[in-house]
């Protein structure tokens, strides 16, 4: 049983203040280590054709191994110091920080950013919900030969060469636990401390991790050359990227408040990088003798989500989500 107070103990301002903070810290230290700073050239030869210009020698771009291992490592330890900060508040909260609290502080932390194992017999089924959503796009790669095992499949080229290189890594494991830990269970956690509603706590949430992605717009300036074309571009897909980032944001807070437990929001984090944005218009123009059987998949895909997504994560005893019943926090 997870400890609980009768009222809540932070106030609405302290839990803004410690989101911002998390915020700052994660994206702040990609930029405090020099090996991990990007660096681009002050007048580079604009891009064409819509692609990325040619990457110069003295420039450093995220896609540069060294500058992804100084980023993991950077951001690994943004995410232990928000995770302490989270036990610092618990633990004050327990005798003005008292060592022998200590222990109970920590369960508690562990407890509450959802790190404990899911043992329970239906812990699997948060984990399916995600996947049933993409069941058009996984239907196309089923007709494009792609999915494991299939003939277009190759362990080398579609596994070992996509997931266990340095992009691979920040791609498919490390960012999205990373960014779980931080921008899900640390922020959602001092706002439940402060009494924030579910609904508050799952529409507004999300909003420090889309506006974390923001600065992806200096790389993309500088990527396609710094034209006034480079700046459009950077914008547009700033804007985009926040307005998707926030709304998947919507659906990983759904999982972990539902849940309370972080994995299930780790993996649909990792299932969405590999699979990307669907691509339905491409699909349809790839496949045109199965568009009725494409649009049925994609259909059924948001029926079954809809179905699914309040009844498979559906976990008793959940702290986050009684908080609306019993009002402990």
């Amino acid at each position: 049983m997870p400890l609980v107070f009768p009222a809540p103990i932070l106030s609405t301002t302290s839990s803004h203040l410690l989101a911002f903070f998390f915020s700052f810290s994660y994206v702040g230290s990609l930029y405090i280590s020099k090996n991990a700073r990007l660096s681009f050239s002050r007048s580079p030869k604009p891009s064409s054709n819509g692609i990325p210009r040619e990457k110069l020698a003295n420039e450093r771009w995220r896609d540069d191994p060294d500058v992804i291992r100084a980023r993991l490592a950077a951001v690994t330890i943004a995410s232990l110091i928000c995770c302490a900060a989270v036990l610092g508040v618990l633990w004050h909260h327990l005798g003005d920080g008292q060592w022998q609290n200590f222990d109970t502080a920590l369960n508690a932390t562990i407890v509450r950013l959802g790190l404990l194992p899911d043992i329970h017999p239906d812990a699997l089924y948060p984990h399916l919900v995600t996947p049933v959503l993409f069941l058009g796009p996984l239907y196309a790669q089923y007709l494009s030969a792609t999915l494991p095992f299939q003939k277009r499949w190759s362990f080398m080229q579609s596994f070992v060469n996509k997931f266990f290189t340095w992009q691979g890594i920040r791609n498919y494991s490390w960012a999205p636990l990373t960014e779980e830990i931080v921008f899900r269970a640390c922020v959602l956690a001092v706002y439940h401390l402060s009494g924030a509603s579910v609904s508050r706590m799952i529409f507004l949430g999300p909003l420090s991790f889309g506006l974390a992605h923001v600065h992806h717009a200096w790389d993309t300036f500088n990527r396609y050359g710094r034209t006034a074309s480079a700046a459009k571009r950077a914008i547009i897909s700033s804007i985009f990227q926040l307005a998707y980032t926030t709304l998947f944001g919507f659906h990983c807070s759904y999982l972990f408040l539902r849940t309370g437990s972080i994995y299930p929001a780790i993996t649909a984090h990792i299932f969405c990088n590999i699979m990307g944005l669907p691509e339905i218009a491409y699909e349809l123009r790839k496949f045109p003798k199965q568009k009725k059987e494409i649009f049925s998949a994609y259909i059924l895909g948001i029926i079954g989500f809809i179905y699914t997504l309040p009844r498979w994560t559906k976990t008793p005893g959940v702290l986050y989500w009684d908080n609306s019943k019993n009002a402990s926090y």
